[in-house]
């Protein structure tokens, strides 16, 4: 048990769209990961994923509609619902998944992160 400073967290990465591990509570996992640009469109079958807005502004694309993140905003993607984050400067933010979620479902692709990174 010991305290975790999130935005000192932010200093040990630079690289977007690679979520890194900072705690684990039961079977899920709190992940920090810079945003800049598209990133791509991905569904999770199994599983809600949270997106909480630490600094910065992003959005998140649906087929039907756009909802704007602003710094300490958050949102619950439903699981098995098309999404498409993406920022115009950089973000910081907080995810809030289970263990073993792929950062693009099974859409793959160059923007898939390696699983379990920790900082």
């Amino acid at each position: 048990m010991s305290k975790i400073n999130v935005l000192e967290k932010f200093s040990k990465f630079s690289e977007c769209w690679t979520p890194k591990v900072i705690a684990e509570m039961n079977d899920y996992q709190f992940k920090l990961a810079r945003f800049k640009g598209e990133f791509t469109w991905h569904e999770h079958k199994d599983t809600d994923e949270v997106f909480f807005v630490v600094q910065g502004e992003m959005g998140i694309e649906f087929r039907d509609k756009t909802i704007h993140l602003s710094e300490g905003e958050m949102m619950v993607v439903p699981k098995g619902v098309e999404h498409k984050p993406f920022a115009d400067n950089e973000c910081k933010v907080m995810l809030v998944e289970p263990k073993g979620v792929v950062n693009t479902g099974e859409s793959g692709g160059n923007l898939t992160a390696s699983n379990d990174v920790w900082i």
